[in-house]
C-alpha cells in the first residue's frame, strides 16, 4: 500500500504539489484565525454563585453559603465545591470534572440553584457569575482626569453607566467590573427626635420612600377621537423629590414629609474596594473579563478598537490609561517562539546541507521542514487548540525528528544513484531513484508514526496537567503524522521533479558551474565524501578503542550514570516553568479588619515607593474587591499590578565584555544580559516594601490567577485549618 502511494506520487508529481499548495493556503488561513495566548488555559470548568446580603460573615455562612453548597453537592460531574463568606457577600465556587462543557455546567447549576433560592432568607440576592474566571482578566484600565473637572463620583458614574456598557458589547467580553471611586446614592439621615415627636416608626419611613419612588399606570382615556395613556410619574430624580415624599399625618392632619423628620443628601455608598494609580491617590478603574474559550488577542484588539472609537465621547479632561494588557505578553511570547522555530529550521537546514554535501538531495528535507510545520496548524485549528508556548514547543521539539524520514530517503537515493553512475549508467536513473525511495519508504513512514506514538501517554493526563501538556503532545503528533505522510507523497514528488544527472554547459563558466552544482551536484562514494572522510578519522580510533576494552567501557558508563543520582535528588521541581510575564503582581496581606481609610493610605504609600523604582513604568493598586463575582478579595489583601519598562531600559550591570565595542557586545547579551535581572528587581522592591504588620508576596498576574483557581489560595503554598470552633481556628491561624 505504501509503495503504491509512493509510486503514484512520483509519477503524478504535479498533482501532489498542487494539493500541497492548496493545503498550505488552508494552513495560512488557519494560522491567521487560530486563537493566540501566552499559555494554555489551565482553569477548571467553574461556575460561581454570588450572593449579596447585608449581614455578618457568620450569618451569611449559616443561612446562605452552607445551604447553597449543600444543594449543589448532588449536581452531576461536580468535582469540588468551595464556599467563601465575607461581610455582605457569599461566594460558592462549583468546580466540575475535566472536560465538562461550561454551558452545560451552568445550566445544571441553575437547575439545582432554583431549588434552594426560595428557601433563602428574604432580601438575599443570588446570581450566577459570568461565564469566565479570574484568569480571564485580560485588560485593565484607569480613568484619569488631571484637569480636576471630574471628581471620583463623576468618574465612577461614567464608568458604571456609560463606559461599562460600551465595552461589554464587545464580542468575547463576559463582564466589565468597576473598582474604586464613589458610587452616588441618596442618603436619608433620619432624626430620632423628630420620629419620636411625630410618633412614627422607622419602618414607616422606609416603606413610604419605597412606595413614593415609583411610576404607576392608569390605563386609557378616550378623548376627541384619540386615546391617551394615563400614568402617574413618581420616580425620584432629585433630593427635593425624596424630601417631599409624604410619610403620614400628624395629630392635626397636616402631612408629614420626609424633610420634616430627616435630612436627604447625595453621598457615596459604602466602599468595599479602592483603586490607586502610580501613588498619586484614588482613581476609578475597570477590569475587562474575557469569556471562556475566546481568543484573548482578538478580544483585546477589539477592546482597544472600541476605546479608540469612544474617545470623542469621554467627558472633558478624562483619559483612559491602560494598567494591564495581556496582549503584550502574548505577542512577545509567540514572537519569541516563532524566532526560535525559524532559528531551529535554519540550523537544521544548514546541518543537513553540510552533512549531505549535495544540494539537490538536501533540498527535499529542507523544504519538508517548513511545509510540515505549516500544515500542522490545520488540525490544530480544526480541533480549536490555542497557539501558545506549549503547542509551539511541541512543533519546536519535532523539527529535528520530522526530517529523519526525508533524510533516510534521499540518503538511500543518493547511494543508489552514485552506484548507478559508477556502474556505467545502466538503465533509467528515474527507475533507480523510484526503487530506492520505495525500498525505504514504508520503513520511514512507520518509524515516524512510532515516534508520534511515544507521546500518546501524555493524553492520559487529566486536570491541570492534561490542560498544560496536551497541546504540546497534540502539536508534536500532528507534525510527526504530517511528516510521515509527506515522506511518502511530497518528498518522492519533489525528488523526481528536481533530479538531474547530466551537466549543462554555457557561458559564463562560473554561472554554469553554480547551476550544475545546485541542480545536479556531485555524487561521491562514501569513503571519498568530504564530510564522511573527516568523521571517519575521528570516529574510527574511538570505536576501536572501546571495542578493545568492552568491560572497562561498560563499567565507566555505569559509574558515570551513578554520579547523576545525587545530582538528580538535588534538582528542584515545579509544575510549570516560570514565565516572565513582563508584569509583577504584588499581593501584600495585612491583619483583617483594616478600615477603608487606612487601606487607602497604605496602598498609596506602597504604590509611591514602587513607582520610584527605575524599572517600573506603571503601578495600579487595588485593595478590597472589584464589582465582580470573580474577585472575592477583602481589604486586608491588596493586589498591585506593576508594569515594567522594556528590559533595555533597566539599570545596567558591568559585564566582562563591557569594554568591547557595542556591536561586538550584542552576541553575548542573550547569555549574559548587561542589565539587572527580574529577580533582582523583585529583591529591590521587597527590600523597600517592608511595612509593619504587612507580609509580602511577589508573583505574576496569570500565575497568581491560576494558583487561586486551582487551590483557592493566592500563593503556591498555603495552610487550611479546619474545625468546629471559630475562635480556636483564629487562634491557631494567628
Amino acid at each position: 500500500m505504501i509503495e503504491k502511494i509512493i509510486e503514484f506520487s512520483a509519477k503524478n508529481k504535479f498533482i501532489v504539489i498542487i494539493f500541497t499548495i492548496v493545503a498550505m493556503i488552508g494552513a495560512v488561513y488557519s494560522i491567521r484565525n487560530i486563537p493566540l495566548d501566552a499559555i494554555p488555559d489551565l482553569s477548571d470548568t467553574q461556575v460561581i454563585i454570588y450572593s449579596r446580603w447585608d449581614r455578618s460573615p457568620d450569618i451569611i455562612e449559616d443561612q446562605v453559603t452552607y445551604p447553597i453548597v449543600s444543594a449543589m453537592l448532588g449536581a452531576p460531574n461536580v468535582k469540588a465545591i468551595r464556599g467563601f463568606s465575607d461581610f455582605g457577600f457569599s461566594y460558592v465556587y462549583v468546580i466540575f470534572k475535566d472536560g465538562t462543557d461550561i454551558y452545560w455546567a451552568r445550566s445544571r447549576t441553575l437547575e439545582y440553584l432554583s431549588k434552594i433560592i426560595p428557601k433563602l432568607p428574604e432580601g438575599v440576592r443570588t446570581e450566577m457569575g459570568p461565564d469566565a474566571s479570574s484568569v480571564g482578566w485580560v485588560y485593565q484600565y484607569a480613568l484619569v482626569d488631571k484637569t480636576g473637572k471630574n471628581d471620583l463620583a463623576g468618574l465612577r458614574s461614567f464608568q458604571d453607566w456609560n463606559l461599562r456598557y460600551w465595552l461589554q458589547g464587545v464580542p468575547g467580553v463576559a463582564e466589565v467590573a468597576a473598582v474604586g471611586g464613589f458610587q452616588k446614592q441618596y442618603q436619608v439621615n433620619v432624626d430620632p427626635n423628630a420620629l419620636l415627636a411625630y410618633n412614627m416608626p422607622l419602618t414607616k419611613v422606609v416603606e413610604a420612600i419605597r412606595a413614593g419612588n415609583n411610576d404607576v399606570g392608569g390605563r386609557l382615556v378616550e378623548f376627541s377621537g384619540a386615546e391617551y395613556m394615563i400614568r402617574g410619574r413618581g420616580y425620584a430624580k432629585s433630593v427635593q423629590d425624596i424630601e417631599n415624599v409624604v410619610i403620614g399625618a400628624d395629630q392635626a392632619g397636616v402631612p408629614v414629609l420626609v424633610k420634616n423628620i430627616a435630612r436627604v443628601v447625595l453621598g457615596p455608598d459604602i466602599r468595599r474596594g479602592i483603586a490607586e494609580l502610580d501613588g498619586e491617590g484614588d482613581t476609578v478603574g475597570g477590569i475587562v473579563i474575557m469569556r471562556y474559550g475566546e481568543n484573548a488577542l482578538n478580544v483585546i484588539g477589539r477592546i482597544k478598537a472600541r476605546l479608540e472609537e469612544i474617545k470623542p465621547s469621554l467627558p472633558a479632561g478624562v483619559e483612559i490609561v491602560t494598567t494591564y494588557d495581556r496582549s503584550e505578553l502574548i505577542n512577545r511570547s509567540v514572537e519569541t517562539m516563532k524566532d526560535q522555530l525559524i532559528e531551529e529550521m535554519i540550523i537544521v537546514s544548514l546541518v543537513i546541507m553540510i552533512f549531505l554535501w549535495h544540494f539537490p538531495s538536501a533540498f527535499v528535507p529542507i523544504v519538508t521542514i517548513p511545509i510540515a510545520v505549516l500544515l500542522s496548524f490545520i488540525p490544530m485549528y480544526g480541533m480549536k487548540l490555542t497557539s501558545n508556548i506549549m503547542s509551539l514547543s511541541g512543533i519546536a521539539i519535532s523539527i529535528g525528528v520530522l526530517v529523519d524520514g526525508a533524510i533516510v530517503e534521499v540518503e538511500n537515493a543518493y547511494k543508489k544513484l552514485q552506484l548507478w553512475e559508477a556502474g556505467g549508467r545502466k538503465g533509467d536513473y528515474r527507475e533507480i531513484l523510484l526503487s530506492a525511495i520505495k525500498e525505504v519508504g514504508p520503513s520511514v513512514f512507520f518509524s515516524l508514526l512510532v515516534i508520534a506514538v511515544a507521546f500518546l501517554p501524555v493524553f492520559t493526563l487529566v486536570d491541570q496537567e492534561g490542560r498544560l501538556f496536551k497541546p504540546l503532545a497534540f502539536s508534536k503528533n500532528f507534525v510527526m503524522a504530517i511528516a510521515a505522510f509527506l515522506a511518502i507523497t511530497l518528498d518522492p514528488a519533489i525528488r523526481m521533479l528536481f533530479v538531474r544527472m547530466d551537466y549543462k554547459h554555457f557561458k559564463p563558466r562560473w554561472l554554469s558551474n553554480i547551476f550544475n552544482m545546485v541542480t545536479v551536484g556531485k555524487y561521491y562514494p562514501e569513503e571519498k565524501h568530504p564530510i564522511s572522510k573527516m568523521l571517519f578519522r575521528l570516529y574510527e580510533p574511538a570505536c576501536r578503542f572501546v571495542l578493545k576494552r568492552p568491560k572497562a567501557t561498560i563499567i565507566a558508563a555505569g559509574i558515570l550514570m551513578l554520579t547523576t543520582i545525587p545530582v538528580f535528588f538535588q534538582l528542584g521541581s515545579e509544575f510549570m516553568p516560570p514565565l516572565n510575564e513582563g508584569s509583577i503582581l504584588y499581593m501584600p496581606t495585612t491583619l483583617p479588619g483594616i478600615s477603608v481609610t487606612e487601606a487607602q493610605k497604605l496602598l498609596q504609600s506602597m504604590d509611591k515607593i514602587i513607582k520610584s523604582v527605575p524599572e517600573v513604568e506603571r503601578v495600579f493598586g487595588k485593595a478590597g474587591r472589584a464589582e465582580s463575582s470573580t474577585d472575592p478579595a477583602p481589604f486586608s489583601m491588596m493586589e498591585t499590578t506593576i508594569v515594567l519598562k522594556p528590559e533595555k531600559e533597566w539599570r545596567k550591570v558591568n559585564r566582562w565584555y563591557g569594554r568591547l565595542p557595542d556591536f561586538m557586545q550584542a552576541p553575548f547579551r542573550p547569555f549574559w544580559p548587561d542589565h539587572i535581572s527580574p529577580e533582582e528587581v523583585i529583591d529591590d522592591l521587597d527590600q523597600k516594601m517592608q511595612f509593619p504588620g504587612v507580609s509580602n508576596a511577589w508573583t505574576m498576574p496569570i500565575k497568581a490567577r491560576i494558583d487561586m483557581l486551582s487551590t483557592g489560595i493566592r500563593t503556591p503554598v498555603g495552610i487550611k485549618i479546619h474545625g468546629a470552633d471559630l475562635k480556636e481556628i483564629e487562634k491557631i491561624g494567628l
